[in-house]
């Protein structure tokens, strides 16, 4: 039976009632993504369905399952799982910062980037303490909502759920290798996508775990990535206090199994309210079958802007006039001309609106796209063409 853990920090709840404060667009922004339900608890849902599965495995029928906090303090997030000071993930055009800091000075508390952060919050607990004082091994779970700024297509959202697990024992009972992390990998696929399913195991490469290795799946022929994984890197377990322990540990997108599995075509149908959607998601072994593929519309935007503005930043403005209707967001044309723009850099993307649940009208779809051209003016004190 598994045993819940969950961790509060007074730091979350009051940056949370700050953020609920206040106005500005980083704000509202935070708001929107923290307003969305986290499916891997939400009944219904083919992600809940999933990680019901894989708790289910009596292989791990003794790992803990701990909940952790959505806010976290940079120097837990990356400091201490081996980031470089360079990695993408620490700049604010890939992660959301929760707290506003005076001009001039970096922020400190995030939206968690990745699940894998729970290895800290389980080992500061005083029971687990305990456990390794009487060197005994143990393994856990934790599971939820990850945010990410991120390009908008049908397979990516800056909202996603992660599913993470780890096992540690004592150096001097066991040494496991990488092999004992593909058989515990490979129960998992199994348990989700059948008995019969054909994958693989290829080299990887992650900050905290050496050596690692991703899981590739046959899909009609296709090998599609699902999920990573490895040993934990010393370096990283000492950072956390524990020493003379070793193990083994993974994590995988729920969003990208379920589509694989079940052949979703879009992410959005997730979060869809659709019963003819939500009637078929109930069911993971089922594959989707589409309702009604209602008719795309497309808008161009061309713009010049500070060449230095992250494009992910873009996303976020047009999420934020999207209202769930944008099915993609593609570059379709960029170039510079320092002689007619110095500095700048010139961008045309392509828009594609598309519902999941009704046909857009123009004049629907012209008072989002109008919103999107005055918002990048403004936000971003641009020239469109």
């Amino acid at each position: 039976m598994h045993k819940n853990i969950i961790i509060d920090t007074a730091e979350e709840k009051k940056l949370l009632a700050d953020v609920q404060k206040r106005t500005d667009v980083k704000a509202e922004r935070l708001k929107r993504v923290l307003a969305l339900p986290d499916l891997s608890r939400t009944d219904g849902s083919p992600l809940k369905a999933m990680v019901d599965r894989v708790l289910a495995i009596p292989d791990f029928a003794d790992f803990d399952n701990i909940i952790i906090p959505e806010v976290i303090p940079t120097e837990i997030l990356f400091d201490l799982f081996d980031f470089a000071k360079e990695h993408p993930a620490r700049s604010e055009s890939d992660t959301y910062y929760v707290d506003d800091p005076p001009v001039g000075e970096a922020g400190k508390y995030v939206l968690r980037t990745h699940d894998t952060v729970f290895w800290y919050y389980y080992l500061q607990q005083p029971e687990i303490q305990e456990i390794i004082a009487k060197k005994e091994s143990f393994g856990a779970f934790c599971h939820g909502k990850v945010y990410r700024k991120d390009e908008i297509d049908r397979t990516h959202m800056n909202v996603f759920h992660q599913f993470g697990g780890w096992y540690l024992t004592p150096d001097e009972k066991q040494v496991l290798s990488i092999e004992d992390l593909q058989n515990a990998l490979s129960v998992i696929v199994k348990s989700i996508f059948g008995q019969d399913v054909k994958f693989r195991f290829n080299p990887d490469i992650f900050p905290y775990t050496d050596p690692s290795l991703e899981v590739e799946i046959d899909i009609h022929e296709k090998w599609l990535e699902l999920l990573g994984g490895g040993l934990p890197k010393k370096l990283v377990l000492k950072n956390f206090g524990v020493e003379g322990y070793n193990g083994w540990a993974f994590g995988f997108g729920l969003e990208r199994l379920a589509i694989a599995k079940m052949e979703i075509p879009d992410i959005r149908l997730f979060w869809s309210e659709d019963p003819r959607i939500k009637e078929q998601l109930k069911n993971l072994d089922s594959k989707y079958k589409e309702v009604s593929k209602y008719p795309a519309v497309i808008r161009d935007i061309s713009f010049v802007i500070d060449k230095n503005i992250s494009l992910n930043n873009y996303y976020e403005l047009v999420q934020d006039c999207a209202e769930s209707l944008i099915e993609e967001v593609k570059l379709s044309d960029s170039y510079e001309n320092e002689e007619k723009w110095p500095g700048k850099k010139s961008y045309t993307f392509r828009i594609t609106y598309r519902s999941l649940e009704k046909t857009l009208t123009n004049e629907e779809v012209n008072r989002i796209h109008d919103k999107i051209v005055e918002k990048t003016k403004s936000e971003f004190d641009a020239m469109v063409r």
